[in-house]
């Protein structure tokens, strides 16, 4: 039967007591990982989230009723326990942080029993990850879960503080909004007080911010809930957490300046990572041409090389195909892989063709200098040579080709080299690699949709030398935009916005939309340029993604305390789910046929 806590307070957390504390009583609190009755003695290893605490029960010291108790002790039972600290008899344990000592229990209060959980409460858990999100609630007990939502706390917590001084205002947008056309689907609220109307969850607070800037508010931030109705992955969930910031009077260098301090702070203290500043810095052309990624992996080598013009006269149909269609032939060099097997050579070719490539094409430099080579009949002995030499190869080197379009030569090979770093072991997760990519273009042409869509958002600033071409060659106007890149994955963007009225008309023109729509949608923006409005810019990180590389989890999942799972549903609350006829009513909302 449960106890009562009545009249007990928690002096210390496990981890909290030391060999400083030796001889003094304490009362502990927490759940049981493992109780071990030794005959006359009982050992109980003690959990709450700082971590574990061994304590001895014996029946001299804590008296019948308390050791009878103890006998009773399982795994998640939840106990209250008063006791005096002692230097371990048994000697140290090295691997637990309370190894020194252990708690000789006086009092023993049994707060809360429980039944066999569904899986063991571990460290590096093997149980099915459905399993353990359906029950998400014990695997937030879960010691490497445990610290992950500390650490994650401690970052909101030091990104507050660090843009609390440097004069940021922590201002609340909506989360019940107007939706736009732009960007990934909205989710759409019903409103019952405007019968056929809807809300939509905001998928950043990206319009409010700007107007907040308007307002006079000079430099803002929050921690905002965003959503996307999207496809998920790994590194996507439908809600999510952003870092997000505007500034006023500023351009590109001052926020990244600022970005690049707070970033500076946030991983010396949590993982005692010293980053050196400036962050290098690629424009998006440069990212593109040397690691066919506008978010590159930066912890090793093995860039792209143009050889388009060394191969321009060659009969090979491949290549000579790709180059009159307009596209290049490129290659990456995977050192000291030239004796690589025909069978993984095949393998890389599948997971080539899988972003696009119809086929790659190789030259391995064997150890004595000669070349065993996929097209060696179209090019002679000191062709192959200059090939090589153009690429850095050397003996026992492999080189790999793509040629196509340069968009799938870039897919193809930026894929192709993170592939092999994974099969060579090149990806450190305790390696920190930082890059901001700038100068996107501003547009991108949707073929599927026949015009041109915003590569970041409708609100960004093309680059002052580029805006004469918006209307001759708007694919190759450039933006003032930036993403702040980390291993590869890129973990925040921002751009310095539009200001001006005639400007933020032509671009949403440009986009497709008529001057009725563009009211429609962004009037009141628009109707707020009209009224003096400051130069600004800003940038957004995704938490979430921030804390899942700096913990080196493989999903996101592993860093929210209650996620959702591919299909956006939530395994442990079943959501979502359907509702009373009477809330549809309410809000005069038919379900079809079709959709039951």
């Amino acid at each position: 039967m449960a106890e009562s806590m009545l009249g007990l307070k928690r002096s210390h957390r496990c981890t909290e007591v030391t060999t400083a504390d030796a001889g003094k009583e304490v009362t502990v609190m927490g759940w049981v990982q493992k109780s071990r009755n030794k005959g006359g003695i009982i050992f109980v290893d003690l959990r709450d989230r700082s971590g574990l605490l061994q304590i001895i029960f014996e029946e001299s010291e804590c008296g019948a009723e308390s050791f009878s108790k103890a006998e009773r002790l399982r795994s998640e039972f939840v106990v209250a326990i008063t006791g005096v600290v002692e230097s371990r008899a048994g000697g140290v344990n090295e691997n637990l942080a309370t190894g020194a000592i252990e708690v000789r229990a006086r009092d023993l209060r049994i707060l809360s029993e429980s039944e066999t959980p569904p899986f063991p409460i571990e460290e590096n858990s093997k149980t099915k990850e459905e399993l353990r999100l359906k029950y998400r609630y014990l695997d937030l007990r879960r010691p490497d879960i445990q610290k992950n939502m500390m650490i994650r706390s401690q970052v909101a917590t030091l990104a507050r503080a660090f843009l609390a001084e440097e004069g940021f205002l922590e201002i609340e947008t909506p989360t019940m909004i107007k939706s736009t056309p732009e960007g990934a689907r909205d989710y759409l609220v019903p409103s019952r007080v405007h019968p056929g109307s809807f809300y939509a969850l905001p998928q950043s607070p990206q319009l409010y911010k700007q107007l907040l800037m308007c307002s006079g508010y000079d430099r803002y931030f929050q921690l905002a809930r965003c959503y996307r109705d999207e496809d998920l992955r790994a590194d996507r969930q439908p809600e999510f957490t952003q870092i997000d910031m505007e500034l006023s009077f500023v351009d590109v260098d001052d926020v990244l300046n600022v970005n690049e301090r707070l970033l500076k702070k946030i991983f010396k203290e949590i993982c005692n990572c010293d980053l050196p500043l400036p962050i290098e810095r690629l424009t998006w052309r440069e990212a593109m041409d040397r690691f066919g990624s506008d978010k590159p992996d930066m912890r090793f080598g093995m860039e792209l090389n143009d050889v388009s013009e060394l191969v321009k006269d060659t009969e090979f149909v491949v290549f000579k195909g790709a180059l009159e269609m307009g596209g290049s032939v490129r290659a990456i060099n995977a050192e000291g892989q030239g004796a690589m097997p025909r069978k993984k050579i095949d393998a890389l070719v599948e997971y080539a063709k899988g972003f696009g490539a119809k086929g790659l094409a190789y030259l391995a430099i064997n150890e004595d200098g000669t070349y065993k080579c996929s097209f060696s009949k179209f090019m002679t002995e000191e062709e192959l040579h200059i090939l090589a030499e153009a690429l850095g190869g050397k003996p026992g080197d492999l080189l790999l080709f793509a040629a196509d379009k340069d968009k799938v030569v870039f897919d193809v090979l930026g894929n192709l080299r993170l592939e092999l770093a994974r099969q060579l072991d090149l990806l450190k997760k305790n390696e920190f690699k930082f890059l901001w990519v700038t100068e996107f273009p501003l547009l991108e042409y949707s073929e599927e949709q026949g015009r041109y869509t915003a590569m970041h958002h409708p609100f960004t600033m093309p680059m002052d030398e580029d805006w004469a071409m918006i209307d001759t060659n708007p694919g190759a106007v450039r933006a003032k935009a930036y993403d702040i890149v980390l291993n590869g994955t890129e973990i925040g963007g921002g751009s310095v916005r539009i200001h001006q009225g005639d400007i933020q008309s032509k671009m949403l023109e440009i986009l497709g939309f008529s001057k009725e729509q563009a009211q429609e949608q962004f009037g009141f923006l628009l109707d707020a340029f009209k009224f003096g409005v400051p130069p600004h810019a800003g940038l957004a990180y995704g938490l979430d993604r921030v804390i899942m590389l700096i913990v080196g989890a493989d999903s996101i999942r592993d860093v929210i305390a209650f996620p959702k799972v591919k299909d956006a549903s939530c395994l442990m609350s079943e959501a979502p789910a359907p509702v009373d006829s009477k809330q549809l009513e309410e809000l005069r909302i038919g379900i079809s046929k079709d959709s039951e």
